[in-house]
């Protein structure tokens, strides 16, 4: 999706109607509809990431310190 710098146009009939005849009376109302709809997409993304963070960090945590206590033993006093 980033890589690819295509443009699309995947919007409504009446909101690219509004949205061009905004555009040729040389309003902004396209550039802060596209902010608007990147920000409605970045949400649900952001919030799996944090779930799957939260789920996932101690099962990881305690993998990661079996491996270290395998792989470098803590030094036991004489």
């Amino acid at each position: 999706m980033f890589v690819n710098n295509v443009h699309t146009y995947a919007q409504c009939a009446m909101c690219r109607t509004s949205v061009e005849s905004d555009l040729n009376n040389g309003g902004s109302i396209g550039k802060e509809l596209n902010t608007g709809i990147l920000y409605l997409m970045a949400i649900p993304y952001i919030l799996l990431m944090s779930g799957a963070y939260v789920f996932f960090k101690k099962p990881i945590d305690a993998k990661v310190k079996a491996w270290k206590e395998k792989h470098f033993p803590s030094k036991q006093p004489s």
